[in-house]
Formats: structure tokens, sequence, C-alpha cells
């Protein structure tokens, strides 16, 4: 069994990194630990509600909330590729990662990452097509150009995670097994690495560039038309619709961007490792908690899904009362 005395001796041949907590070396740690806990389970009863109302809700079976799905389900994998393990090292003192499961980590947070930048624009591009181009949107929106569209996304991530993880961990790691990090982040884990990893990180900042900057300009493109037109509109009822139409996305677009911005573009030395984990938590954490809360409270289409869902669950205790 490895066990953290282990990492001094013998770093060069361990197979296990050690993972470091959120909350290490904080006074109120177990309350902060107790806090993303409940935070978790927001974000898992969250997603999943969003889920299964699209899914049951004929209402609901547009474009636009067909990438709301897909959002709901990537924050759902997303959440829970970081935090299960993060708790369970708390709990048992254990704080240790294989390599395979380092991999793993790593590819399903870079695949994610990748898949929701691009979802975003798409989102974006939709919101586009439904204001400024009513009469062509369902041309525009097909369901089999949604559906490419989402794979597309989902092409795009897998390729990230498939290419950057095994390269990551393909380095030699002689130095302090220790990530700076509560999971696997490629920019934390290649701190750790003994050989020089200049190349790789500069290959890495350039695909980020583009896994960022094109998605980016897709979305302002969308947007700055999207405002134009508002503008234009005579009708204050118009325009108070569009606007709150998009402001949802507007406000999970500043929320992923900025974060993954600051983490992946910036230079080293325009951050600290505390910094950086805290950037680490709020895009993997909060904003997957966020997102359900701002594509409900803010939308009167799933708040109407939900009061239909209530005569559904009083029937079914009605019959299941009847049977006791």
């Amino acid at each position: 069994m490895y066990t953290g005395n282990q990492t001094s001796g013998n770093q060069t041949s361990s197979t296990y990194f050690i993972l470091t907590g959120l909350f290490d070396q904080i006074k109120y740690a177990v309350f902060l630990y107790n806090l993303t806990f409940i935070l978790f389970l927001m974000a898992l009863a969250g997603n999943a509600l969003l889920i299964f109302l699209i899914h049951r809700d004929s209402c609901l079976h547009t474009p636009m909330y067909f990438f709301i799905h897909q959002l709901s389900l990537m924050d759902l994998m997303y959440i829970c590729v970081t935090v299960p393990k993060m708790i369970v090292g708390q709990v048992t003192g254990d704080n240790t990662i294989s390599s395979l499961g380092c991999g793993v980590q790593m590819f399903f947070h870079l695949t994610l990452a990748g898949a929701e930048f691009s979802l975003l624009a798409a989102m974006a591009y939709d919101r586009y097509a439904a204001i400024c181009r009513p009469l062509h949107y369902q041309l525009l929106m097909k369901p089999r150009i949604c559906q490419v569209l989402v794979s597309g996304c989902w092409f795009l991530g897998m390729f990230d995670g498939f290419v950057f993880a095994p390269m990551t961990l393909s380095f030699p790691y002689c130095h302090s097994r220790k990530i700076q990090n509560f999971f696997c982040e490629a920019p934390a884990l290649l701190k750790l690495s003994c050989s020089d990893t200049s190349l790789y990180e500069m290959l890495m900042y350039l695909c980020c560039v583009l896994m960022l900057l094109i998605p980016i300009s897709i979305i302002s493109t969308s947007y700055v038309l999207i405002l134009r037109l508002i503008h234009r509109m005579k009708s204050a009822e118009g325009r108070k619709k569009a606007l709150a139409t998009c402001s949802s996305h507007m406000i999970v677009v500043l929320l992923f961007f900025g974060t993954s911005i600051y983490s992946y573009m910036l230079p080293r030395s325009y951050h600290t490792a505390k910094q950086d984990i805290r950037v680490s938590a709020f895009y993997t954490i909060i904003t997957p908690v966020l997102n359900p809360i701002v594509y409900s409270l803010r939308n009167k289409d799933v708040i109407g899904a939900i009061k239909r869902m209530m005569p559904l669950r009083k029937r079914l205790r009605e019959v299941v009362n009847g049977k006791t």
C-alpha cells in the first residue's frame, strides 16, 4: 500500500501521485468540504432535473433545449470527474491517485472542457438563428443539423483528451509527486516533470488558444449581430424577450470562458498555485451548480415544465396510497 512517507524515498519509480486537497491547511476545512459536498449534490440534482425535464416534456423538444440538455450532461460528468475523488480522499485520508487514474481523470476533464467550449459556440449560433433569422430557423436548425453540431463538439473534446492526456503522462516525473491541485490537471502535472516540457507547453498553449478563440469569435459575432438587431427593434416587449433569451447563455459563457482563459492562456508568472486551485474549483464545481439555476429560474419554459410535472407526481402519490 502506498503512503505519503514513501514519496520522498522512491519518487522516480512510484506509479502514484498525491493530490493537494482543495482546502488543505485551512482552519475551517471540514466545514468547507461539507459545503463542497452539498454543492456537488446540488449540481447532480439540478442538472439531472434539467435532463429529465427536457427529455420528458414535449414543449422543450426544441434546438435550444437540445443544446441545454447536452450542457447539463457535460456539467454532470464534469463535476463527477473531480469532486468524488476529492471528497473520498478527505474522508479516508488517502489523497493518492494512480497514474492510470490520473490519466483517466485528465482525459475526461480535457474532453468535457473542449466539448463545452464548442457547445457554447453552437448555442450562440442557435440564438443568432432564432432571433436574427426567424423565418429560416427551422431550416437552419433542423434536428439533423443539431445532432451533427453536438457530435462535432464531442469529437473535438475527445480529440483534445486523446492527444494531451497520454502525452502529458509520457514525461518522466522525478521531482515531488505532489500535484498542486485537487485533480489531475495538465498544467499542474507538468510542473513536476524533470524533463524540458517547453515545446509541449507551447503546443498545448496554441491548441488552447484555438479551442478558446474560435468559439469566442463565433459567440462574439453572434451576439454583436443579435444586439444590433435588438437595438433596431421598435417593440419594447420584443427587446425584453430577446434579451431574456440571450442573457442566460451570456452569463454561462462569461463564467466558463473567463476562468478557462485565466487557467490556460495567461503565463504562469501571472498566477500562483493557490490561485490556480481556486479558479479550477470555480469552473469545475461552481459553474455546474450555477448553470441549471441560470437556465431554470430565469426560464419560463423550464418553470412551466416543472409545474406540469407536479400533477403527475400528485397522481402517482394517489395511486400509491390507493394500493396501500
